[in-house]
C-alpha cells in the first residue's frame, strides 16, 4: 500500500515530467545558446591575443627596418601591416613610426600617405590628432600650407587645443603672415600650462616676432603668479 510520502513523491515526479516534456526542447536550446557563446567568446579571446602577438612581432620588425633607414622594405613591411592588423594599435604606432623614418628619408609623399592613413583609419581620437598635427607639419615643410591649415581646422580634442595652435602659428609664420601666427602663438602660450617646457619654446617663438607674452606690471606678475 503507498505512503502518503510514496505518493507525495510520485505527484512531483509527474510534475517534473509534465514541466520536462512542455519546457524541456527550449531548456537543451537555451543551453546549447549559452555554451556556444561561451565557446565562440574564449574562440574569440584567443584570436585577439594571436592577433595582438603576431602585430606585436610584426610591429618589432618595422622598428628594426625603420633604424636601418630601408624606406622600400619599410613602406612594404608597413602595407603588410595595413593589410593584416590595420584595426589594431600596433598598426597606428607603426603609421607614426613609418612616416617618422619616410620623412626623414625626403620621401615626403609616402610619409603624408602614413599619416593620413593613422588619421583616417584609427578609432582612437589621441592617434587621430598626432597624425593629424604631424600631417600639417610635414605638409608645411612641403609647402603645401592649404593641407596644413585644411588638417589644422579639423576637430581636436580639447588637450590638444594648445599644440594646435602652436602649429597654425608655425605655418602662418612659413607663410610670413605674422600677425596672424602671433595671435595663435598667444593662444598656444595661454593654454599652456606654465609647468609645460614647451610654453618656453612658444614664448621664443613669439619674441621672435616682437612680441612678449610674459606680465610686465607688478600686479599682472602678482596675478600671474597666483595661476
Amino acid at each position: 500500500m503507498a505512503t502518503p510520502l510514496d505518493l507525495e513523491e510520485q505527484e512531483q515526479l509527474d510534475q517534473l515530467k509534465h514541466f520536462w516534456k512542455q519546457y524541456g526542447n527550449l531548456i537543451t536550446w537555451l543551453l546549447i545558446a549559452v555554451l556556444a557563446a561561451f565557446a565562440g567568446w574564449n574562440g574569440y579571446q584567443y584570436w585577439q591575443r594571436s592577433q595582438a602577438s603576431q602585430a606585436s612581432a610584426m610591429y618589432g620588425e618595422i622598428e628594426r627596418l625603420a633604424v636601418e633607414a630601408d624606406a622600400d622594405k619599410l613602406t612594404r613591411a608597413f602595407g603588410d601591416m595595413k593589410d593584416r592588423f590595420g584595426g589594431t594599435a600596433y598598426a597606428m604606432q607603426a603609421g607614426l613610426l613609418v612616416a617618422s623614418s619616410l620623412q626623414g628619408a625626403g620621401k615626403t609623399e609616402p610619409a603624408k600617405a602614413a599619416l593620413l592613413w593613422v588619421a583616417e583609419q584609427s578609432s582612437d581620437p589621441a592617434y587621430q590628432a598626432i597624425a593629424r598635427l604631424r600631417l600639417a607639419a610635414v605638409a608645411a615643410q612641403a609647402k603645401d600650407f592649404t593641407l596644413a591649415m585644411a588638417e589644422l581646422e579639423r576637430s581636436f580634442p580639447a588637450e590638444f587645443s594648445a599644440l594646435v595652435a602652436d602649429r597654425k602659428g608655425d605655418v602662418l609664420s612659413m607663410q610670413g603672415k605674422s600677425a596672424e601666427a602671433r595671435a595663435e602663438y598667444e593662444k598656444a602660450y595661454k593654454a599652456f600650462s606654465d609647468r609645460i617646457e614647451y610654453r618656453r619654446l612658444v614664448e621664443v617663438k613669439l619674441a621672435a616676432l616682437g612680441a612678449d607674452p610674459r606680465p610686465s606690471t607688478p600686479d599682472a606678475v602678482a596675478s600671474e603668479g597666483k595661476k
